[in-house]
């Protein structure tokens, strides 16, 4: 709950006055002025996201005793997301303290739960900071006739003109709100964009061991595959032998690994190829700082 000091008249009036009074209050506690700096304005989402509003103005006075009395309005989000007809609130209590004067102030209350809008729609008195009560209803004006406070404020009043100013700017908020929920969306996803095209996919396949009913029985060719980490892998075309020179890649991206045997690896670093496809699109085998391991080909450069 804030609170500016203001020279809002507090005593109860129409319709019309107090939706005007409840307009310019909540331009007071949402615009940036000379009175208040950007600490002590309401966020518009604040606003947009909330279950109700309750708007009003409140005269404090006394000597030793402290009288408090106002006047406002209550309103509550409906399912549709449309705002309810505004229902009167009035206040009234005593304090205590040596105090000597008057103060008028504005009160923003933001209703965040449903049962805060609740305890408004049942109307009768409604006790705020244990020093002061609210008196909920229609208090002989407003819509003429007879009406509950739950009545308006669960939708069954319609939106009166007389408050047309107010219903603009409580509009304007769920707006604002979009458009900067929309601006985020849209960055996070240009953000996602360009690391798709920085950092190219992963193969989405990896090498499996044969069956063992075609793994090599000679001892010349498991001795061959001991250094391997998959012996004769079936997608693999071993293009580095024995009496060549190593291969060796340089590391374009990093990658961390995805499983126990991926061969981890910087940027920049130097790989040596053990095993390898045709293909940049496939896993090879390699040898990094004494660790074996496969990677995805298409995170290296061939030299």
């Amino acid at each position: 709950m804030e609170a500016l000091n203001a020279m809002n008249n507090p005593i109860p009036s129409n319709l019309k006055s107090e939706a005007k009074k409840a307009a310019k209050i909540l331009r007071e506690f949402t615009e940036i002025t000379s009175r208040n700096g950007p600490d002590k304005i309401i966020p518009a989402h604040v606003i947009a996201k909330a279950k109700g509003l309750a708007i009003l103005s409140v005269i404090k006075a006394g000597f030793l005793v402290t009288a408090r009395g106002g006047s406002g309005i209550v309103l509550a989000r409906l399912p549709d997301g449309k705002w309810s007809a505004p229902s009167a609130i009035g206040i009234a209590g005593l304090g205590g303290g040596f105090e000597i004067g008057i103060e008028v102030s504005d009160l923003v209350i933001i209703l965040n739960y449903d049962r805060a809008v609740e305890a408004f729609a049942k109307g009768g008195n409604l006790t705020l900071g244990g020093n002061f009560t609210v008196a909920v209803g229609p208090l002989g004006r407003f819509y003429c006739q007879d009406v509950r406070a739950s009545d308006i404020l669960f939708g069954d009043m319609p939106q009166p003109a007389q408050a047309e100013d107010l219903y603009e700017i409580l509009n304007s908020f769920t707006e604002k709100y979009k458009n900067e929920e929309q601006r985020i969306n849209e960055r996070k996803e240009a953000r996602e964009q360009r690391k798709a095209k920085d950092i190219p996919l992963r193969p989405s396949s990896r090498p499996k061991k044969p069956p063992a009913s075609l793994q090599p029985n000679s001892d010349s060719q498991g001795n061959r595959n001991a250094h391997k980490l998959y012996p004769e892998l079936p997608s693999y075309q071993d293009t580095v032998g024995s009496s060549s020179q190593p291969v060796q890649v340089t590391a374009l991206y990093s990658f961390e690994g995805q499983q126990p045997g991926d061969l981890k690896f910087k940027a920049g670093d130097r790989i040596t190829v053990i095993s390898k496809t045709n293909s940049h699109f496939d896993w090879w085998e390699g040898r990094l700082q004494g660790q074996t391991g496969i990677f995805p080909a298409n995170y290296v450069s061939l030299d």
